[in-house]
């Protein structure tokens, strides 16, 4: 698939048919950037217009983190619970919940958040589905700016499963939990008749506390503010492809899975002012960055060059014809600073032994509110929108 299909194409489409004045040679008179300008008009509608589910029936790329996934979500879940807390959809709720016993009314910020883990394979270089369901969940709640508290774990097994590999999973889970300062205090195993799962999916939920005066969202994303990524991207997703071995690449990359919540708490303590923070998991940091224009009706705009991915990792999304921004990390983060904090941020972040490749990828700006630009290695410019799926399914 590629980043032009759906909204784009309905709007190239629309462009294309609209009557505009044209020259005997029956070409549009319209100067260039003008024409530009009508495409990018259209496509700002097109996002507008009330999301509508077309499929009859679910497929693969409504669990794709993609545009599908998005569509998913708001035609379907957010008009069927919406609600103040669950509205902004960021990666945790922000709950305040009334603190008994004291003089004053006060209120306790909680952060809530749940994911379900169905990795294809359930063990790959780096890790295992196990401590991806920690790390995932703790990386929520990170981003969300609190502190991972409390863990539940879920287990959906498929009759026959092995027991060895199931002792395997939750030793992970409690290797990644200690190593992330987290409990798991609770959970839940059901099974399945043989066939009618994958093995062993894994259902988690967070819990932790926002002690920070702050609030973080990509809605408070502002012009002038600068998006950093905390160090290459694309890792995970690759190593999950190339260990499914239906490919004859070979490439020494592993999984990033890893627990941001010591990184993040670093960032959070030395850089005043930070708007918002996301992991980059199903579909990369280019949906990320789609996220941050539309909740904040800006423009982003970001650099080819300055987006750091191994050349492991570059190599097999070359062959394979994926642009890495949309591969997932299971370790990575974006950020969203003031600009006049960019260098202290960057400087922190790489001080941590998970973000000493931290780099500034690009900046929000007031022109071209909701579109993504990318600033191409050959000088060029273009838009990267969402993908309607992801060419990389079942990443976690």
């Amino acid at each position: 698939m590629s980043a032009g299909s759906g909204w784009i194409e309905d709007a190239l489409r629309e462009h294309d048919h609209a009557e505009r004045p044209e020259n005997p040679d029956g070409r549009p008179s319209l100067p260039v950037t003008d024409r530009e300008q009508q495409v990018l008009d259209r496509i700002d509608r097109a996002r507008r217009r009330r999301p509508r589910v077309r499929e009859e029936r679910v497929t693969m790329s409504h669990g794709a983190g993609g545009k599908a996934t998005h569509t998913l979500i708001e035609a379907v879940f957010l008009d069927a619970f919406r609600n103040p807390l669950l509205e902004p959809l960021e990666d945790a709720a922000e709950l305040r919940v009334p603190v008994h016993g004291g003089a004053t009314s006060e209120t306790a910020r909680i952060a809530l958040t749940t994911d379900s883990y169905v990795v294809s394979p359930l063990f790959f270089p780096g890790g295992n589905i196990g401590d991806l369901a920690v790390n995932g969940t703790v990386n929520d709640l990170s981003v969300s700016g609190a502190t991972p508290l409390y863990l539940t774990a879920g287990f959906i097994l498929e009759e026959g499963f092995p027991v060895a590999d199931l002792t395997r999973v939750a030793a992970s889970m409690r290797d990644a939990a200690d190593a992330a300062g987290v409990c798991i205090v609770t959970g839940d195993t059901k099974v399945v008749q043989r066939g009618k799962a994958d093995g062993c999916y894994v259902n988690t939920a967070g819990v932790g506390v926002i002690s920070r005066d702050a609030s973080l969202g990509v809605a408070y994303a502002r012009p002038g503010d600068a998006i950093i990524v905390s160090g290459p991207i694309g890792d995970h997703g690759i190593t999950i492809m190339l260990a499914r071995g239906e490919l004859d690449i070979e490439a020494d990359v592993v999984s990033d899975t890893a627990p941001l919540n010591g990184l993040i708490a670093a960032l959070l303590d030395a850089v005043p002012g930070v708007r918002a923070m996301r992991d980059a998991t199903r579909g990369g940091v280019a949906t990320i960055l789609n996220e941050i224009a539309r909740a904040a009706d800006v423009g982003v705009l970001v650099s080819e060059d300055a987006i750091p991915v191994r050349d492991e990792v570059r190599g097999a999304c070359e062959l394979l014809g994926i642009d890495p921004m949309y591969v997932a990390c299971e370790g990575r983060m974006v950020a969203v600073v003031p600009g006049d904090t960019a260098d202290a941020a960057v400087r922190t972040l790489r001080g941590h032994p998970l973000g000493v490749e931290s780099a500034v990828i690009g900046q929000v700006v007031a022109d071209q509110p909701g579109i993504v630009r990318l600033k191409t290695s050959f000088g060029g410019t273009r838009i990267v929108d969402l993908l309607v799926g992801d060419p990389l399914p079942r990443i976690c």
